[in-house]
């Protein structure tokens, strides 16, 4: 069933039909059809009863002369400015006085709750190690947090090793290139050789530092670039388990099929 809202000329309409006859308002009544008896614009109004008020009025519109027949009684005039009745939304129901002594009971209880766990916050949760301290088997499994500690610990350590070994090589190489410089222009004197010497030193170390900055600089964009790469996994080759065996690939198939041998084929 289609309910559709009354229009000022379906009003009119209905109007006309109670006038010329009282009773056919009833008969236009059907079971779970809205009410007719008391018409007003915007109240529903059923298709089907929309029908039968056109076709009512068409029926008493012949008998009368042409000059003074209705031209708005036709079910398409009638539906002209109609739209589909959308019933208003039901009003809230406003809640019963138990409803709201109970959420205030509530809302005071979850109240008292937050204060009380503010007040006086649960102990965090205990590992096994530090519950059972004097246990032999306490640090037997670490937690997570400890196996992250140990993580930084080793790169921390492995840092510190790489940069001593740098800062030794370093040196390293300054004293050996200052003792070389020094060994041979002694043919010179003490202050020209002394001058050589820690010029030729200064000089390694320079060099020595720009190459280290430039083999951080080269590790940094090595890094960077393999995060930007996207880990692409490709199968390589698949086997089924206590089932017929299956050849992994095409070229498998082929190899196995294929023979070769040296000399003449038989």
């Amino acid at each position: 069933m289609v309910l559709l809202s009354m229009t000022a000329s379906i009003l009119a309409a209905i109007q006309k039909c109670a006038e010329l006859d009282g009773e056919c308002i009833g008969r236009f009544q059907r079971d779970g059809e809205p009410q007719l008896a008391e018409p007003e614009v915007g109240r529903p109004i059923s298709h089907a009863q929309l029908v039968d008020i056109s076709k009512f009025l068409k029926k008493h519109n012949e008998d009368r002369p042409e000059s003074t027949r209705d031209t708005s009684i036709y079910l398409n005039d009638l539906l002209r400015g109609s739209s589909v009745y959308v019933p208003p939304p039901k009003s809230k129901q406003e809640p019963t006085s138990e409803y709201k002594t109970l959420m205030e009971k509530l809302r005071r209880e979850e109240e008292a709750r937050a204060y009380e766990r503010m007040v006086n916050p649960k102990p965090s949760a205990e590992t096994f190690a530090q519950h059972f301290a004097a246990s032999p088997h306490a640090h037997a499994y670490p937690s997570a947090t400890d196996l992250a500690r140990e993580a930084d610990e080793e790169i921390t350590y492995a840092d510190v090793n790489r940069q001593l070994a740098v800062i030794f090589n370093v040196l390293v190489s300054i004293v050996a290139c200052s003792v070389a410089i020094w060994i041979a222009a002694r043919h010179l004197e003490v202050p020209k050789r002394l001058g050589l010497s820690m010029g030729g030193s200064g000089v390694v170390a320079v060099a020595e530092v720009v190459i280290y900055q430039g083999y951080l600089g080269r590790m940094k964009e090595a890094k960077a670039k393999e995060k930007k790469k996207v880990e692409k996994k490709k199968v390589l080759g698949t086997w089924v388990i206590d089932g017929a065996r299956r050849p992994n690939s095409a070229q498998e198939d082929a190899s196995r099929n294929t023979r070769f041998r040296k000399g003449k084929h038989r």
